[in-house]
């Protein structure tokens, strides 16, 4: 499927593939229709989705049922007056219902938007009025639909409530809906433009009220980077990437690109992690290719992965947050794999990547991916030199095009987009250093960057830093005012449950002389609060400003 939408498939270098790699979008693409039936049409028993929940449930989905269940979704959805640039809301965890509800909405072209089960009324409420949704879809938990009942007076524009199995009077019931669906013809003229928008993602931002990032139509394909150079699938592949359906990194590892490559995603339905089930399922389901973001390896890596037989994994990566070393290396040699990391965001596709023909480095989130003119800027707009922290900039192309897999702005809020977006920038408010070899290596946001002494302090070295004490299993390092040096660092840690005893000034001291060894003696954290967890966006990123809010 993929060599219908790339000339040349196969590089061995970064020039090879900076020179050659060139993806060919149709006019008005929809991967439902192009991607999913037409695996469907050459390959209709081909596994598509292995779906795994906690109770002991399994089911193969093949391509074929996809287009068929699908079809019926649509129908469905056309049924109750869902239609063409319509706002539905998903909430439907890690049920295989997600992946059948939103091939339905890009086949009528509505527009799906992801959203974590753990949002409250409030939250549901702020998303329908912000975004004039006109239906949410849900799982049967009853809390689940007391909460989205909860919000409904404020919520003039929902028209439909449906649910997975719906019991309440007021809602329509998903399956049943798929039942009695009208067979379902493919529109004879396309139900969307490759402008439209196809996703619309509440980011799960560290500071303010969630931004409204869109997608339009043509995005799925700028992850054929994402699942053929970075993850390395191919049709044999058997794909997990652990994360929730509310989050982007559904859309980068279980979805799109993975079905353009036409390899299998694995979906394990769950409520809480479990490393040791986690490496329980690697080994039961032979998974040969598995991402999930660093604070998941901390986790797995204090387990004793010689128990498991990993054999079959291929390939790990690793996105959403940075990696620290000592993680890298406490798992490769545990699996013998090295993991290999990508930098991106809500708004984009990968924008640095450790490609196949690039050795993976402890630390470094990889190279430039070649889809986007990326650079690293000094605050007056200048590169950086080697070695120099600066902001990561995408420089937008000369001849007034679009990159794809960048988002088309934040929707109804023309005042953000263009504060991110202006000058001939798109503005990720990431900070990063480029070395001598081109690896660029993740510093922090822009806003996380710690002024001390005169010194500039990126958290995530220092957090780096203490990660490699046996004692901590999570960091988070933030800045807090102080009189003499305008701002000194502060190590909040989760500790690991056998040093939890130990909590005290005698492991704080011995803390902060380790990280005086390990990097430069100015770094070092001055308070260190021991914590039970950390708090998190549902992406799984450290919500450093709260820390910071609590020390005011």
């Amino acid at each position: 499927m993929i060599e219908k939408y790339l000339k040349t498939s196969h590089f061995s270098n970064t020039e090879e593939f900076a020179n050659g790699f060139h993806i060919d979008i149709p006019q008005c693409f929809n991967f439902a229709y192009d991607i999913v039936d037409e695996w469907a049409n050459k390959a209709p028993s081909k596994r598509a989705l292995c779906w795994v929940n906690e109770h002991g449930h399994h089911h193969d989905f093949t391509f074929r049922e996809m287009k068929q269940l699908s079809d019926a979704a649509a129908s469905f959805f056309l049924s109750i007056g869902i239609g063409r640039g319509d706002m539905v809301m998903l909430m439907l965890k890690r049920r295989y219902e997600f992946w059948v509800a939103i091939l339905g909405l890009h086949k009528i072209g509505a527009v799906a938007i992801p959203a974590t089960h753990l949002l409250t009324p409030k939250d549901i409420e702020y998303r329908c009025n912000a975004a004039d949704i006109c239906a949410i879809i849900c799982t049967e938990e009853h809390d689940m639909q007391d909460k989205v009942n909860a919000a409904m007076p404020l919520c003039p524009t929902v028209k439909h409530r449906i649910a997975i199995n719906a019991p309440e009077e007021g809602w329509h019931d998903f399956h049943r809906g798929l039942q009695e669906a009208a067979p379902f013809i493919r529109p004879a003229a396309p139900v969307n433009t490759n402008d439209d928008i196809m996703l619309l993602y509440f980011t799960s931002g560290t500071t303010g009220n969630p931004k409204m990032v869109t997608h339009n139509f043509a995005y799925p394909l700028g992850h054929i980077v994402t699942a053929k150079y970075w993850q390395q699938l191919h049709e044999d592949s058997l794909h997990l990437t652990v994360a929730d359906t509310g989050w982007a990194k559904v859309a980068w590892g279980k979805l799109y690109g993975q079905w353009i490559i036409g390899a299998a995603i694995f979906v394990y339905d769950h409520e809480r992690f479990d490393a040791a089930k986690m490496l329980q399922l690697i080994q039961e389901y032979s998974i040969t290719s598995f991402c999930a973001p660093p604070t998941v390896y901390r986790f797995m890596v204090r387990e004793d992965l010689s128990s498991y037989n990993l054999s079959s994994l291929e390939h790990v990566t690793t996105a959403g947050e940075a990696l620290n070393p000592s993680v890298f290396e406490a798992f490769q040699k545990g699996t013998g794999l090295k993991m290999t990391e990508a930098f991106g965001q809500t708004e984009t596709t990968p924008l640095i990547v450790t490609f196949p023909w690039v050795e993976p480095r402890p630390g470094s989130m990889g190279i430039p991916n070649p889809l986007y003119n990326l650079d690293i800027i000094r605050p007056d707009g200048s590169s950086a030199g080697v070695g120099e922290k600066g902001e990561i900039v995408i420089r937008m192309p000369e001849d007034g095009s679009h990159p794809l897999g960048l988002f088309r702005g934040y929707y109804r809020d023309e005042a953000m987009t263009c504060q991110v977006l202006h000058d001939g920038l798109y503005h990720t408010c990431d900070v990063a250093y480029r070395d001598e070899e081109g690896y660029c290596w993740f510093v922090g946001r822009t806003d996380d960057i710690i002024k001390s002494s005169g010194y500039r302090i990126g958290p995530f070295e220092v957090e780096s830093a203490v990660m490699t004490h046996p004692s901590v299993v999570e960091c988070a390092i933030t800045g807090v005012p102080d009189d003499i040096r305008g701002m000194i660092v502060k190590a909040t840690i989760v500790l690991a449950p056998e040093y939890k005893e130990q909590a005290g000034p005698d492991l704080v001291r011995e803390i902060q002389q380790h990280v005086k060894h390990v990097t430069a003696p100015y770094k070092y954290p001055r308070l260190i609060e021991f914590v039970d967890a950390l708090p998190k966006t549902i992406s799984g990123k450290i919500r450093r400003v709260e820390i910071r809010k609590n020390e005011k």
